[in-house]
């Protein structure tokens, strides 16, 4: 089974590059937690998506702390990367988005996989869950939810697709909101004025797809770029992508409630709440301290 983890951001809310901030007890990058929690519930096979400048070092730091039987591609996510009759002009420096992040490892992978973000915690029972459904699941996708008021931060507004499902939890819809915030006695996107109980689901990225996810990808990255308005700063994302999936009826998600906690980095003030918290579970025995022998 692969980890996919998407780490090629640019880290503008939080001030630098967060996915290799040392936030564990001896210094582990976040991501780290996500991969030890992987190996545990057997995924043998872990891919990081970055950009092209950090491909060399996080080869170098992973392959010197996973243990010999994991197989480990790091990949760069490239503006160049597109597909085959594709161009585009004009001036263009952040990453084309999550699905193309993902699609950046379409020559790596070709089995069922999960992908997350590197810079999100998401507890063990994701992995867990999500391993059980790779294998009684070959060709279905799932979505691992987290409960949003769960999944904010007390120190701006976050993006979050918000999610709608039918009685046997399977996926409706996933709408993406990029400006989810709590206001004291509710949660507002301020984008859309839509307001929150905090009792909905959220994506947090945690998908387990497979690999007829490249090819809609591609599809629909063909159609992004062919308009103009899209080149200098929009972005395809990858929820965006499983929607239009679901809505042709080319697939069927399955929602896994998660079980667990999760927390991120969105905000540099986010920091001290993630060490502490990884401390926490460090001296209660959930992770060994170094993680790495």
């Amino acid at each position: 089974m692969t980890l996919l983890l998407m780490a090629a951001g640019r880290g503008s809310r939080y001030g630098k590059l967060k996915q290799f901030d040392a936030l564990g007890p001896n210094g582990e990058f976040l991501m780290e937690f996500s991969i030890y929690d992987a190996i545990e519930n057997g995924f043998d096979h872990i891919v990081v998506i970055t950009q092209q400048t950090n491909v060399e070092f996080l080869t170098d730091h992973l392959s010197s702390r996973l243990p010999k039987h994991i197989k480990l591609d790091v990949v760069a996510q490239e503006l160049s990367d597109l597909p085959e009759g594709s161009s585009f002009s004009g001036e263009r420096e952040k990453p084309w988005g999550t699905a193309h992040a993902v699609w950046s490892a379409r020559k790596v992978i070709d089995n069922p996989f999960v992908v997350i973000n590197a810079d999100d915690y998401y507890g063990n029972s994701a992995y867990k869950k999500s391993a059980d459904f790779i294998k009684n699941n070959t060709t279905d996708y799932a979505l691992v939810g987290y409960t949003l008021k769960d999944t904010l931060s007390e120190h701006g507004s976050v993006s979050r697709g918000v999610c709608t499902t039918d009685d046997a939890n399977n996926l409706l819809s996933v709408n993406e909101r990029t400006k989810i915030e709590q206001q004291s006695k509710t949660i507002k996107d301020l984008d859309s004025g839509l307001e929150f109980t905090g009792n909905e689901l959220a994506s947090m990225n945690f998908w387990v797809c497979n690999p007829s996810i490249f090819k809609s990808i591609e599809d629909d990255f063909k159609t992004f770029l062919k308009n103009d308005s899209n080149i200098k700063n929009g972005e395809i994302y990858l929820p965006f992508v499983i929607q239009e999936m679901l809505e042709n009826k080319k697939i069927g998600v399955k929602v896994i409630p998660s079980g667990g906690e999760w927390f991120g980095v969105t905000y540099a003030s986010d920091k001290e709440k993630a060490m502490v918290l990884l401390q926490e579970m460090s001296e209660r025995g959930d992770y060994k301290a170094p993680l790495w022998n």
